[in-house]
């Protein structure tokens, strides 16, 4: 077993630094100990770094997605992981109540159910970007949005629509494709140069996100019939613009990944319903938040 860790922790607000750190003892039974091969960045990261005061997270370690291999595995743990396997997942990084939750480390201590077996056919650096993206999925079509999951789509027909709005980025990327995979006829909004590449992810139709007429247009190619949005931007005018695609007559509901301005939401469709899942919540644990 390692002696020696290193690890990147918040020394103050906008500055984070490689330290030497403890190898972490497992702080529950139902934790796992990790080598890491490869960890991934997200805006998470260096927005609890730059507000690491208001957050309280100075000395606390960073990171929240990674992949590596299983030193220990705790008695708790119900999965079936044992040392030597690869797997990837999300971790509780810059956790105000915890030193060291922490992926950006050599030796990490990692929530065990909430882990996942890395695939054979994709590298560790691949596997790195799964955490967060796979948990937020989860959280937001699966149980926010209640779409079915893909092991049992809808066979409805016609298939049902969903707004992916921001479909470009990481999370309407992974978005459109599991919204597929659920069987639900994709809408997503990008900029016009990566229309290509939503489609070739599965996107049905994609809209210009800066064109002053996209919610217009997205309620007149759904037949104002639109009831579903899961909004990948997630602030209060970015809602506004989804709300404005969705249902006049039914409204609908919009999952967001932040809080968003709810009466304003309603200012412009009162039948909309705003709903936000928030990625730390799958560890089941008390956490610090900002």
């Amino acid at each position: 077993m390692a002696t020696t860790n290193q690890a990147v922790k918040t020394i103050e607000a906008g500055v984070a630094k490689v330290v030497d750190a403890p190898v972490p003892a497992l702080p529950a039974d139902d934790y796992i100990l990790v080598k890491t091969t490869a960890v991934a960045i997200n805006p998470t990261d260096w927005k609890h770094v730059d507000l690491a005061d208001k957050a309280g997270c100075v000395g606390i370690w960073v990171g929240c997605d990674y992949a590596g291999v299983v030193e220990e595995v705790g008695k708790g743990v119900t999965k079936d992981f044992k040392k030597g396997d690869r797997i990837c997942g999300p971790v509780n990084g810059s956790n105000a109540l915890r030193e060291i939750d922490g992926a950006f480390a050599k030796y990490i201590a990692v929530k065990g159910d909430v882990q996942i077996k890395t695939p054979d056919n994709i590298s560790d650096e691949e596997a790195a970007t799964l955490g967060i993206a796979v948990t937020t999925v989860g959280q937001g079509l699966y149980q926010t949005l209640n779409l079915p999951l893909p092991t049992s789509p809808t066979t409805a027909s016609p298939a049902p629509t969903i707004l992916i709005y921001g479909g470009s980025t990481a999370m309407g990327i992974s978005g459109i494709q599991y919204a597929k995979l659920s069987g639900y006829r994709v809408v997503a909004t990008s900029s016009p140069h990566n229309f290509d590449y939503l489609t070739s992810l599965g996107a049905d139709e994609v809209y210009d996100y800066k064109s002053p007429t996209v919610s217009e247009d997205i309620r007149k190619a759904t037949n104002d019939e639109l009831t579903l949005a899961w909004d990948c931007q997630s602030t209060s005018e970015s809602a506004v613009l989804v709300a404005k695609a969705l249902s006049s007559t039914q409204g609908g509901v919009i999952g967001t990944l932040l809080p968003v301005d709810k009466k304003v939401v309603k200012e412009v469709n009162d039948k909309v319903e705003v709903k936000m899942s928030l990625y730390y919540t799958v560890f089941g644990e008390e956490f610090g938040y900002f």
